[in-house]
């Protein structure tokens, strides 16, 4: 599913405008985007948790030439499924 589709959707089933969907949805996304900046974690009851990980630095190899490259720490987005949710998947 594609933006415009989930913008098209939650706008049908909520009884919005198109334009309240999507502004609704960008400001859900800035402000789970906003937690994770500050390290907080989002939890969405019957959904999941949104969080950060943190990858240590290593090396990895270059496929094309082999050669040895060292990757640089870093931190990502880390997502955990609600049981809920991974009932509803099976």
């Amino acid at each position: 599913m594609k933006k415009a589709e989930l913008v098209e959707s939650v706008a049908e089933k909520a009884g919005l405008t198109k334009a309240d969907a999507t502004r609704a949805i960008d400001a859900v996304f800035e402000t789970i985007k906003g937690a994770l900046v500050k390290g907080d974690k989002v939890a969405i009851g019957g959904f999941g948790t949104f969080s950060v990980g943190k990858r240590a630095a290593r090396e990895g190899r270059n496929p094309q030439t082999g050669a040895t490259v060292k990757i640089a720490a870093c931190k990502s987005a880390k997502f955990k499924a609600s049981s809920t949710l991974k009932d509803a998947l099976n």
